[in-house]
């Protein structure tokens, strides 16, 4: 069973960077794809970034690309998220979820992810 608990959100100014941490307490984080997505009021949460199971393969939201960055530590039971050249539209509460779902399509769709973390709040201003 996957237990997540996200961390390293907080008030950042635009173009700084935030490292998001989310660790699984359970004893099969290697079983599990795990995902990044975010969610601000009244909108649906939204795909960020996947991670395959051993970190050898990614898939990025376009709005993110080229300033994100997923990676995982198995041994850590922990999946990252390094955020560069944070934009006021970056702001949002994020959640690592967890998957049995890899691919370009089928892992961005939250419907699809068994466990989420309670979230951590990034704020971006300008």
């Amino acid at each position: 069973q996957v237990q997540l608990v996200e961390s390293g959100g907080g008030l950042v100014q635009a173009g700084g960077s935030l490292r998001l941490s989310c660790v699984d307490s359970g004893q099969t984080f290697s079983d599990y794809v795990m995902g990044w997505f975010r969610q601000t009021s009244g909108k649906e949460r939204e795909f960020v970034a996947v991670i395959a199971w051993k970190g050898d393969a990614t898939f990025y939201a376009d709005s993110v690309k080229d300033r994100f960055t997923i990676s995982r530590d198995n041994a850590k039971n922990t999946v990252y998220l390094q955020m560069n050249s944070l934009k006021p539209e970056d702001t949002a509460i994020y959640y690592c979820g967890a998957t049995n779902i890899f691919g370009s399509m089928g892992s961005r769709d939250p419907l699809r992810y068994k466990s989420w973390g309670q979230g951590t709040q990034v704020t971006v201003s300008s």
